[in-house]
């Protein structure tokens, strides 16, 4: 048995204030001055003060008890005056008084007292030299250094926070007496107090998190803009009640106020000029009848623009209501905010405004937690009901109105009760649900309608691009449109990887709307999903014209027994797919109508005779009975077939003549384990985009090509195949070749007609022969061989003046002829980037990179990683700034201190990393040292440093090809990995030298750098296995910008 606790986060919804207003000021300046007499008159007015006494104030740090009484208090008042930086009391206030500013929405009002707002918010003048005195103070304790630097920094922040906000600046003397400001003051205090709060909700579940997130959006503490903020989702969700929760979290930091409720019932019943009246009186207290909307515009922007708004508009449905409350950001004051609630995210981009938040539902915990507030209230919970109360949550769905309805509804009953009625729920949804989720549908134009019914009935799950592709073939034109309404109503989203998801309980509303057609006899709707309704439909012959889309999904081993003609009385189905259905027999007839049909495991080894699919544009048959796919006197009625699926079907062995599909785009038979043949038409198609034959284990040959349209060819395990089929003519749109597994030898020369190909990936294990005119292909930019053994041509005439414009040269466990290295680095002398990893030279080995290289000009990144045994690197090109030699264990010392000399690392940003290690490191390092860490300090220009890295192993047995060292950098405490720009850790293995330029310059560290202050950096490397290691690394500063004195080796606080 459970006992209910208050919402966890009710507490952040108290409106109750101990405090209407805190004074946090300097005793010694305004004590019996300024702050006295503002305290008295907040008092003359009935409003609740706090005035600290000298009890509090014992010690260096504020006292709990004032830190209770900031955290109680409505209203903020730090009077800064000249000695208030001073004291570190007060500077300690300040960050907690900014830290309710920032997290709870409460209002601060500064009041400059004798001094400028530009004293506080630079820190110069009297505020500057209480800053100063303080760090010196700081710096000569060295208990708690870091942390006192810390606070300083909090302080510094608080100042600049502070300062940025309105208040009011008073010169003591100076052309205005002082009780006339504190009059301003009360008279605005007052004014904020006297606001009642809107309810929000009787429990605030899961309610803090989405206040934050909005805030932050917001950004309320910034007065120098105007911003609108959307907040969109489905009904039901909470956007009303998050609306009125902000409404009372930041509504005291505006000067005039408004919150329009319920938008889309207001305005149909009273109309949008009502709404204008409604906003004018609320924000300027002034009742104006209007006789048309466009009467209130002008009057609204005239009388708003001067004035620091809080506008929101709750439920917003149409652009027109927009336009005429809020038409743009030069309607309203500086610092003002708009806020909108709408189910329509493409509403709020139609008004320009970008800043958004969607939404989201309740997690698991949080619907559990209100589902037992609202059907239990505070009574202890039986453990009986465990484990409906998770049935109720899955139910819900994480939906806000579905939890409170539902347990409104089951309050006060039995277990019994509770399953009966959820078990009534998911066969037909709770109206009252219903009725909110449905107004979004109701909003929804016809075509849009059905698109929606589509996939809430049969699509939820699938993927866009396949919707996408049903849908247009179904309704015979585009629904990309279609589908993006009903993404920014909300109605369906595109989940992770493209898959198109909606809430459960818009899929159930879905659903109904379809069951309503004919709640008794299923055979009467227009969609089809449930698998008892489309079984009972087809074995009992119960099918009408009004059904459009069958979708049969029946669990496994279930068989539909039928006669094979009910598809005769469905005249006008569009639409038929049958996923992992098994029938007694094949069909003998399919409607004529079709124009999707997608069926797994097609149970017939022929298509109907008298099928004549006119507008059939997706034929999906994989793992067919299919023998062979023939249209012979049909082929004409096939015209506007664009998508052709054979895949798996293990009985098909040739396809014929396909000329007649002049339409179609992709044509797909992978895995067709015993196709022997394909008719040349296949070659000849011109509109065909993909084409995939990969895994055809028994194809021996591809018909010559000449596809100008063809993005997509897959060839890979087609293990009998040994030619590459001829190209005949350019084709530029495919891009990329991928070919794995195959017995291809040789490319023809009509390769070269493959124009726009810019990516070729090739896999084998025996001779692959290269054609020389490879380097004419203008677009082929990256190669990636591995396991073959590379060849030219025979009697081919290699042009030794063309050069490749490939930019990337992968040859990984390459056999590579004595005579073809040079050959190689010489067809390809502009590639910016090289990879001969785990090479051989063919008949010896990998020994020499050749002086050619450096006729390389332009390679900058050089990989020889696992080239056992490469002994001598004899050119080093001279823009290259990236090498690797990993686990090259017979790279000769010489080889070594030349890939290490000064002048090439110091002229470059370089990384370099190398097996084998040096007797010592070279001496242009400045500052050496051995041990897990290396450290240095710099203020105001940030260095350029080299680091390097020597890891030396104490047992090379056990350490063999083991990475040991991960390679972290922490500025001031944050953490850096040392390639953060491409988001990776370093690994550094034994007896291995590594040297990087940190980049220092080149990464985000704003959050991380103290202006004018000395920062730390470390680089440590963390030990990945238990073995002992031995790290020697030293630093280098390549070249800074300001004095060499602003880098320290040593802790210069010492």
């Amino acid at each position: 048995m459970a006992m209910l606790q208050s919402p966890s986060s009710s507490s952040s919804f108290s409106y109750k204030f101990t405090y209407d207003v805190f004074l946090s000021f300097s005793g010694t300046d305004t004590r019996l001055g300024f702050t006295g007499n503002l305290h008295k008159a907040l008092c003359d007015r009935g409003i609740r003060a706090f005035i600290d006494d000298k009890d509090l104030q014992r010690g260096d740090e504020i006292t709990p008890s004032l830190v209770k009484a900031i955290e109680d208090s409505r209203i903020f008042i730090p009077v800064f005056s000249i000695n208030y930086a001073s004291s570190s009391f007060c500077l300690d206030e300040l960050v907690h008084i900014i830290h309710c500013f920032t997290t709870k929405g409460r209002f601060v009002l500064p009041i400059f007292y004798g001094v400028k707002p530009s004293h506080v918010r630079d820190q110069t003048d009297s505020y500057g030299k209480a800053i100063a005195k303080h760090k010196n103070q700081f710096q000569n304790k060295k208990e708690k250094s870091r942390d006192n630097m810390e606070r300083l920094q909090k302080w510094k922040m608080a100042l600049i926070q502070a300062a940025n906000l309105s208040g009011y600046h008073y010169n003591p003397g100076r052309n205005e007496y002082e009780y006339d400001i504190i009059k301003k003051i009360v008279d605005e205090v007052s004014k904020k107090i006297n606001r009642s709060p809107l309810y929000v909700v009787d429990y605030p579940v899961g309610l803090k998190s989405r206040l934050l997130k909005l805030n932050s959006l917001l950004d309320v503490g910034s007065d120098d803009g105007i911003c609108m903020v959307g907040v969109h989702g489905i009904g039901g969700m909470g956007k009303t009640t998050l609306a009125r929760a902000i409404y009372n979290f930041i509504s005291d930091q505006f000067e005039s106020i408004c919150f329009l409720h319920n938008l889309r019932e207001n305005s149909e019943k009273h109309g949008l000029e009502h709404l204008q009246e409604m906003l004018i009186f609320k924000t300027i207290g002034q009742n104006i009848k209007l006789g048309d909307i466009n009467e209130g515009i002008p009057i609204i922007k005239h009388r708003l623009q001067r004035k620091k708004v809080l506008l929101i508009l709750d439920d917003v449905h149409e652009l027109k209501q927009l336009q005429v409350l809020a038409g743009g950001l030069d309607w309203f004051g500086p610092g003002s905010r708009v806020i909108i609630t709408t189910r329509d995210k493409q509403l709020l981009a139609s008004h320009g405004i970008e800043r958004t938040y969607e939404i989201d539902k309740f997690t698991g915990e949080e619907a559990l937690e209100l589902l037992r507030w609202k059907a239990f209230k505070n009574k202890k919970i039986e453990s009986c009901y465990q484990h409906i109360l998770k049935r109720a949550v899955s139910y819900a769905s994480g939906l806000p109105l579905a939890l409170e309805v539902v347990g409104s509804n089951l309050f006060g009953k039995h277990v019994e009760e509770w399953k009966s009625t959820l078990d009534r729920y998911e066969r037909i949804p709770n109206k009252e649900i219903q009725k909110i989720l449905k107004v979004s549908f109701d909003g929804l134009e016809k075509d849009e309608q059905s698109v929606f019914l589509d996939i809430s009935c049969c699509f939820k799950g699938h993927k866009l691009a396949e919707v996408e592709d049903i849908l247009s073939a179904h309704h015979g034109e585009c629904m990309k449109y279609a589908i993006g309404v009903l993404v920014e109503k909300s109605l369906i989203k595109i989940g992770p990887r493209h898959y198109l998801t909606l809430h459960d309980l818009i899929e159930c509303m879905g659903k109904e709307i379809v069951r309503q057609e004919s709640p008794k006899e299923p055979g009467k709707r227009s969609r089809l999903w449930f698998h008892k309704d489309v079984v009972e439909v087809l074995e009992e012959n119960l099918g009408t014209s009004q059904i459009e889309i069958m979708y049969l999904d029946i669990p496994l081993y279930e068989v539909v027994n039928w006669r094979g003609d009910e598809f005769k009385k469905m005249e006008n189905l569009k639409t038929l797919i049958s996923k992992n259905s098994l029938f007694s027999k094949g069909p003998e007839h399919l409607p004529n109508s079709l124009r999707v049909l997608e069926w797994p495991r097609y149970p017939s080894q022929h298509i109907p005779s008298d099928f004549f699919p006119r507008k059939l544009s997706i034929c999906k048959l994989p793992e067919s009975n299919l023998t062979s796919f023939e249209l012979h006197s049909s082929l004409k009625t096939f015209v506007n077939l664009t998508e052709l699926n054979l895949n798996k079907s293990q009985c098909l062995r040739q396809i014929t003549n396909v000329s007649g599909l002049h339409n179609l785009e992709n044509l797909s038979f992978r895995h067709c384990k015993n196709l022997i043949t394909i008719h040349d038409s296949i070659g000849l198609l011109s509109k065909l985009k993909i084409l995939d034959a990969e895994g055809c284990s028994k194809l021996k040959s591809f018909p010559p090509m000449k596809l100008t349209s063809l993005e997509q060819l897959e060839l890979s395990f087609c293990e009998s195949l040994e030619l590459f089929p001829e190209i005949l003519g350019q084709m530029k749109n495919i891009e990329r070749i991928i070919l794995k597994g195959t017995s291809i030898e040789e490319f023809p020369l009509s390769f070269q007609n493959l124009t726009g190909l810019h990516t070729l990936r090739i896999w084998g294990s025996g001779m692959l022969r290269l054609p020389g005119n490879i380097l004419l292909m203008p677009s082929l930019s990256d190669i990636y061989a591995q396991g073959c053994q590379l060849l030219p041509i025979q009697n081919d005439e290699l042009n030794s003046i063309v050069f490749s414009n490939v930019q990337e040269l992968w040859l990984i466990k390459c056999n590579l002829p004595d005579e073809l290295l040079p050959t190689l680095l010489m067809w390809f002398a502009n590639v910016p980037k090289l990879r001969l990893i785990n090479c051989k030279i063919l008949g010896s080995n990998f020994k020499i990179l050749p002086e050619c290289i450096e006729e390389s000009l332009l390679l900058s990144s050089l990989i020889m990683n696992c080239c056992k045994y490469l002994r001598e690197v004899k050119g080093i090109p001279q823009n290259l700034k990236y090498m690797s030699a990993l686990c090259c264990e017979s790279l000769a010392s010489s080889s070594r201190s030349m890939l290490q000399n000064q002048e090439l690392h110091v002229a470059r940003s370089t990384e370099f990393s190398m097996a084998g290690t040096a007797r010592r490191v070279p001496e242009w390092f400045e500052h050496l040292i051995k041990g897990p860490s290396i450290s240095f300090w710099f203020c105001n220009k940030i260095p350029s440093i080299a680091l390097l890295v020597v890891s030396k192993s104490m047992d090379d047995k056990s350490l063999k090809n083991q990475h040991l060292l991960r390679v972290i950098m922490f500025v001031n405490g944050d953490q850096y990995f040392l390639d953060e720009r491409n988001g990776v850790y370093h690994i550094i293995e034994h007896d291995h030298t590594y040297l990087y330029d940190l980049h220092l310059q080149d990464r985000e560290m704003k959050n991380s750098i103290l202006k004018n202050e000395w920062n730390y950096v470390e680089v440590t490397y963390e030990n990945m296995t238990m073995i002992p290691i031995l790290t020697e690394s030293g630093f280098h500063i390549l070249k800074h910008e300001g004095s060499m004195e602003d880098v320290q080796f040593t802790n210069p606080f010492f």
